[in-house]
């Protein structure tokens, strides 16, 4: 028994071998994890040394563009609706600035207001030009002459009337004149006529005389007595009746004198208004001529507006309207200035920061036959979505870009000039 526990005790123990591998093992464990370090560390030192290259160039996306950009002429706002005439250029025509590109339809009316105006201004000029040089000589010796005969009139009126008066004042006087002898030659007559009744009336009562003979000369008496008295009611008569036609006279007289100087006024003041050239009246005739020559230069302005002309020197790019057809919302023609070409390009909104002017840029398309070359010119003020979208489909189509417009060199851009809004790739050089 006791053996064999000294033999199971001794299998237990490990053999000579196994501590070797073991040793082993750990030598070569110590030995990986040490090479792993060295290796780690020598990868640590290389990355460290590594350099990062240096960006020289920034690509991008864009469009070529007359300067300017292209700009779409349509008929003036107070035009709208009217048609186009004639349309006086066709696609790739080079025009002027204020050469006349299309005429409206609305000429004729137009053209015939602003005959009217004009002729507005030359009546206003005339008339303007009488009210400074007066009247014609010949109205001014015609108001004289009126005025000479209203003083004629009025001097012969007068002088009739007057004479009128003198008559009538004249005949009454011989009249009361007349009556008053026939009433001193019928109160003397009474006076006889009464003595001798008185006489008679004392022979009567002495009987020497008859009775009848009496009465005769009281009778006489009687007859006297009212000879006078009617006599004098005539005188009455006469002095009221008279007195009554010279005071009518004296009143058609005085009408006359005062119908007379008014009118006479009158004419006078006809002559002075005919002859005078008030400055109130030159300044209301100057201010109708201003206000027919405003008149027309308003009138010519709108004629204007029937010639649709070009706001600069550039080539008709594309004919929107025709002539006989409306006016499109999107104009008549395209005009570019196409003599200086630009490229607009698209630089993401990361790499604008690198642009700058004066950098040279290549321009290329499959399109053109060959790179065109330019400088960038300047660079936008806003940040915007992207317009030109790569085909690509990995290609970010929401990215956020400024644009910069790259001015073309002058053989580049006599190139571009047919290929406006032609998609192209630029290389900014940094």
């Amino acid at each position: 028994m006791p053996e064999v526990g000294e033999r199971g005790l001794e299998s237990s123990k490990p053999s000579v071998r196994q501590r070797i591998l073991l040793v082993l093992a750990i030598g070569f464990a110590i030995a990986g994890i040490t090479r792993f370090l060295q290796v780690k560390s020598q990868a640590s030192n290389t990355v460290k040394t590594v350099t990062i290259p240096t960006i020289k160039t920034v690509t991008a996306l864009g469009r070529l563009e007359p300067k300017g950009q292209v700009i779409k002429l349509s008929a003036p706002a107070s035009s709208q609706g009217s048609r186009v005439e004639t349309l006086l250029v066709n696609e790739g025509f080079k025009v002027k600035a204020g050469q006349a590109i299309a005429i409206l339809d609305n000429r004729t009316r137009l053209q015939a207001a602003f005959q009217e105006a004009q002729e507005a201004v030359k009546v206003a000029q005339i008339n303007l030009a009488k009210v400074q040089a007066g009247a014609k000589e010949g109205e001014i010796e015609a108001q004289k002459a009126e005025v000479a005969r209203i003083q004629a009139q009025i001097l012969g009126d007068e002088r009739e009337q007057r004479e009128t008066v003198a008559r009538l004042e004249a005949q009454l006087q011989g009249e009361l004149a007349a009556q008053q002898a026939t009433i001193l030659r019928l109160e003397a007559e009474l006076k006889n006529a009464q003595a001798e009744f008185r006489r008679y009336q004392q022979l009567y009562a002495e009987g020497a005389i008859s009775q009848s003979l009496f009465d005769s000369k009281r009778l006489s008496v009687d007859t006297v007595t009212q000879q006078l008295r009617e006599a004098k009611a005539n005188l009455n008569r006469i002095n009221s009746t008279g007195g009554k036609q010279i005071n009518e006279a004296n009143t058609v007289l005085a009408r006359i004198n005062a119908t007379g100087n008014k009118q006479l006024q009158s004419a006078v003041a006809t002559l002075d208004r005919i002859a005078e050239v008030r400055p109130i009246d030159v300044q209301a005739a100057k201010a109708e001529v201003d206000r027919a020559v405003a008149a027309a230069k308003q009138a010519k302005a709108n004629l204007e507006q029937a010639y649709v002309r070009s706001p600069q020197d550039g080539v008709i790019l594309d004919i929107h309207t025709r002539s006989g057809e409306m006016v499109s919302e999107e104009g008549i023609v395209e005009i570019g200035q196409t003599s200086q070409m630009y490229a607009v390009v698209e630089v993401y909104q990361s790499d604008v920061r690198k642009v700058r002017p004066q950098q040279q840029v290549r321009v290329s398309s499959n399109s053109l036959p060959g790179e065109l070359y330019g400088r960038v010119d300047w660079i936008g003020w806003k940040v915007q979505r992207q317009d030109i979208i790569n085909a690509d489909p990995s290609e970010n189509i929401d990215s956020r870009i400024v644009e910069v417009h790259v001015r073309l060199a002058e053989a580049s851009s006599l190139t571009a000039a047919k290929f406006t809004n032609l998609q192209v790739k630029a290389v900014i050089s940094l």
